[in-house]
């Protein structure tokens, strides 16, 4: 191999590694900023578990090398039966549709051993991390091997951000700073609110999260439902259901409050589908079912086959339960991913490296 030849490989960056923290959420985040760079078919998945079991469900807020060393520490002391796993929130990601068999715990060590010792052949690794849990880990990896590797923090570190060659994060995690912000948050807060400074100019902001829904994939949906979806009367109206956060507690008062808005519009739509997520409340969905089960222009999956920025760019609505769902309804499609994708290869090309899908 001839030194033109070397010298191309290792600027050509052909692999990533995705370092996820077992939620779906911020897995498919990573997830879909590779498979936009076109390096899905060489990615490597490692995921950060913390210790489950009664007693650590209440030591999340530890660093996770803390909590796994207290754990450890306590399983000497108290025994493992003390400490059995019970049900937990991660959710794995699918082996048949990830190509995944099996996930192992990422290590900053051996990752960064791994990229120093093929970077002559292989040229640099792409790192992509998610999630509180990732931080240390993906942070050790540049720190330990910054000539070999890349590295992609997902959602915002709180502090520290030069320990990332880029950080992506949605535009709403520096509301702290905007005068309404300052506005709506007390002074003696602001300072445990992050971020404390605007963004830097390696930071890239989003307006929402990002995904692996892109235009091939929703062609590949949009193909499979068609049959099913293409006989419904329209208008169609599709009304998703997700859980309760922090910010927006709801249960059996809120459902009711949805009943009635959307009997006031059935009769502008053609057919109603809704469709509830892993984190609605039962009694939520069981007062929905009971109330639209049976009515011949609902439709309600049931999960066994398939915020101001969306406002402002007329991508989401609030329900006021008045509409007339026969209005036409249009907005350019938002593409987060690949607008993310294509400053991850600007920064690259600033390194002197390029992509080799």
């Amino acid at each position: 191999m001839g030194p033109s030849l070397r010298a191309g490989l290792r600027c050509a960056v052909r692999r990533a590694i995705v370092i996820g923290n077992g939620v779906a959420g911020a897995e498919n985040q990573c997830l879909g900023l590779v498979r936009a760079l076109g390096l899905s078919h060489r990615q490597t998945v490692y995921r950060i578990t913390r210790p489950r079991g009664r007693v650590n469900k209440w030591l999340r807020w530890l660093p996770v090398s803390i909590h796994k060393k207290l754990d450890y520490v306590v399983k000497r002391i108290c025994g493992d039966s003390q400490f059995q796993t019970i049900e937990s929130k991660v959710v794995p990601l699918p082996a048949e549709e990830k190509g995944l068999s099996n996930v192992k715990e990422a290590d900053s060590k051996q990752i960064a051993a791994m990229a120093r010792e093929t970077f002559e052949k292989d040229g640099p690794v792409l790192v992509v991390a998610s999630g509180r849990d990732t931080i240390s880990v993906a942070s050790s990896i540049r720190q330990l091997a910054p000539e070999c590797v890349f590295v992609i923090q997902i959602q915002h570190p709180r502090s520290g951000l030069n320990r990332f060659d880029l950080v992506i994060t949605p535009c709403h995690d520096y509301f702290p700073l905007t005068p309404q912000g300052q506005e709506q948050i007390p002074w003696l807060l602001r300072r445990w609110i992050t971020p404390r400074e605007l963004p830097e100019r390696h930071v890239v902001l989003t307006v929402g999260a990002l995904h692996q829904a892109d235009s091939s994939a929703l062609q590949v949906a949009a193909s499979a439902w068609h049959d099913e979806l293409a006989t419904l009367p329209r208008p169609l109206l599709v009304v998703n259901i997700g859980g309760p956060t922090s910010h927006c507690q709801y249960g059996a008062d809120l459902a009711k409050q949805l009943i009635v808005g959307l009997e006031n519009v059935l009769w502008s739509c053609g057919s109603l589908r809704i469709s509830f997520s892993r984190r609605t409340p039962t009694k939520v969905s069981d007062i929905i079912l009971e109330e639209f089960g049976n009515h011949p222009k609902v439709y309600i999956w049931d999960g066994k086959d398939f915020h101001s920025s969306l406002r402002e760019l007329g991508m989401v609505r609030p329900f006021m339960g008045k509409e007339d769902i026969s209005e036409n309804w249009s907005y350019p499609p938002l593409d987060d991913t690949a607008k993310a994708a294509t400053q991850v290869v600007e920064a690259l090309s600033e390194r002197g490296w390029r992509l080799q899908p």
